[in-house]
């Protein structure tokens, strides 16, 4: 019989976080599976771009440093250890993985999950052009190799909660009609999946707690779904139904929260405290999966070049307005994107250079690198002597830069082989369209007397990318303040407090559960992280300007906050 409790961690949230966190988590306290999220839309691109360059690599060669001692210390502790690191190519990190494993002398058996690569069939399947091309795979892959006794799991492109579902599948014997507890399990993945996202990190009120060194999260999980959020003993931050809310609220879309293996409605989700940094998830439900599965496609999208301007003291909008006629003027050819953004951060009568300084930011894109490479930044030195009091720029020219267009593309469930160490994964024979769930029934507004003060006074908000969308979560901490965001955070007041979204569409969704309002910035973000479109290109600090901003907050939820 298993155990009751499956003790899940999680050592890393994308490529490049704490080195470290692997040793950490396996040495912290009690574990089961170890579990590594290091994927994401731009990292595809960035493996993809290796892999052109050299067909045996592909993969995060990071989390391979990571198990020089983090894999024999796993196999002394009997814990199992579940990693997308294998990108683009999981057989490729398998094979390495093992051949650590024979130099350690360690007695470890490794398997790996593909199938999601669908790059040889690009033409067909419409995709031509692309540098990448996978499918976001499900858990059943993973909890195969575990079932069959694998100690070390690396995957290409599943899920991120794939990394937690597949543990759970495997040690509790779920199959694809436990949708309940599957959609339990998502919750607990994307709760995992940012690691000291869940602690503490990233966090709109992290004055409350000590977030200098957040611990990694890890989750409790039970037979039926429901599982505890919690952390080593003794590490830093915190987790709370706040830190846990603002993570659930990462990066999603709406109520209904797709995916390969189970459908999970976020509106069902109920959070409650469960002692010193351990939050109790509850009452998750879950519905048939769609007919179609997510791929990610990566395409080289052209060439990139910017160049940033100082602004300097007095009459900073007619120093713009000169700079931007004067270098409009001057491009020959003139690049297919020509992007001009002005960043007032300069504050009168300044103590300081820097902060009398605004920054003109110039970022233009063409499919010929010669266009926007030194006829482009040289023609912005070129000003240096023939331009505003006081011209300077933050960096010398230099030559443009490939980047990459993120597309979201589905294909039918069949579509994706799902293949790997021996493991076949078939597709789901039971699913549902999805459809857009309808708004609940508003509660009563809050009435009385108001205060302008900033929003994030009482709400806190955590944002991120999906695609070319920006997603920003709002939430409340009482009923109350809950009640107002419902009636006051329409998308016609959201293009009010973020004048940049004016003509966006927006689409909004109410939980009232966890006292919250999705909203999803369709475009904000035009062609994705790798196009480096905005001065915020991953939309990582739109919550916290949107909690900047000014509105007529009743005085009794301020009074509710003292």
């Amino acid at each position: 019989m298993s155990a009751p409790v499956l003790r899940i961690g999680n050592a890393s949230g994308f490529l490049g976080d704490r080195f470290t966190a692997v040793q950490e988590m396996l040495t912290g306290g009690e574990l089961d599976v170890l579990t590594g999220d290091y994927l994401a839309e731009l990292t595809m691109l960035i493996l993809g771009r290796q892999r052109a360059k050299d067909p045996a690599r592909g993969y995060a060669s990071t989390f391979l440093r990571q198990l020089e001692t983090g894999l024999g210390e796993a196999h002394a502790r009997g814990v199992a250890i579940v990693a997308n690191a294998g990108g683009l190519n999981p057989a490729g990190l398998a094979d390495a993985v093992r051949a650590l494993a024979q130099r350690l002398g360690l007695d470890v058996t490794v398997a790996h999950v593909a199938g999601d690569d669908l790059l040889p069939r690009a033409d067909e399947l419409g995709f031509g052009g692309a540098l990448t091309a996978n499918a976001y795979l499900g858990a059943t892959g993973i909890a195969e190799c575990l079932r069959v006794g694998a100690d070390v799991v690396v995957t290409g492109r599943v899920t991120d909660a794939s990394l937690v579902v597949g543990p759970g599948m495997a040690h509790f014997g779920w199959d694809a009609d436990d949708l309940d507890q599957l959609a339990g399990a998502v919750v607990v993945g994307h709760v995992l999946e940012c690691g000291t996202q869940a602690t503490g990190g990233n966090y709109s009120f992290s004055d409350r707690h000590d977030v200098r060194r957040p611990g990694f999260p890890l989750a409790e999980l039970h037979a039926d779904g429901t599982a505890v959020i919690t952390k080593h003993a003794g590490t830093g931050g915190a987790v709370t139904v706040g830190t846990v809310t603002a993570q659930l609220l990462y990066e999603i879309q709406g109520a209904r929260y797709a995916g390969p293996d189970v459908t999970t409605r976020f509106d069902t989700i109920h959070l409650a405290d469960d002692g010193p940094d351990r939050v109790l998830i509850s009452g998750t439900t879950g519905e048939p999966p769609p007919p179609t599965t997510k791929v990610c496609v990566n395409t080289l999208g052209g060439f990139r070049n910017e160049m940033t301007v100082a602004l300097t003291g007095l009459d900073v909008g007619a120093k713009a307005a000169l700079v931007t006629a004067q270098l409009e003027a001057a491009l020959d050819p003139r690049p297919q994107s020509v992007q001009w953004t002005l960043s007032r951060l300069d504050t009168p009568d300044a103590p300081t250079q820097a902060q009398a300084t605004a920054l003109l930011r110039c970022s233009v894109t063409d499919p010929d690198p010669a266009v926007v490479g030194r006829s482009f930044s040289g023609a912005v030195v070129e000003l240096a002597l023939a331009s505003i009091a006081g011209f300077h720029v933050l960096a010398p020219p230099g030559d443009g830069v490939p980047y990459g267009r993120y597309t979201a593309a589905y294909v039918d469930n069949t579509v994706p082989a799902h293949t790997g160490s021996g493991v076949l994964q078939v597709p789901p024979t039971r699913t549902r369209p999805l459809l857009p769930v309808p708004d609940p029934v508003l509660p009563a507004a809050v009435d009385g007397p108001t205060r302008r003060v900033p929003l994030g006074t009482v709400f806190g908000a955590r944002s991120g990318d999906k695609g070319g969308d920006a997603n920003v979560g709002v939430w409340a901490e009482s009923d109350a303040g809950y009640a107002w965001l419902a009636h006051e955070l329409t998308p016609d007041r959201v293009r009010v407090l973020l004048p940049e979204t004016a003509e966006l569409d927006i689409h909004r969704t109410l939980l009232p559960n966890l006292r919250a309002v999705n909203l999803v910035l369709v475009g904000l973000l035009g062609e994705g992280v790798a196009s480096a479109h905005r001065f915020d290109p991953q939309a990582k600090a739109v919550g916290e300007w949107l909690r900047s901003r000014l509105v007529d907050l009743p005085v009794s939820l301020l009074e509710e906050c003292r």
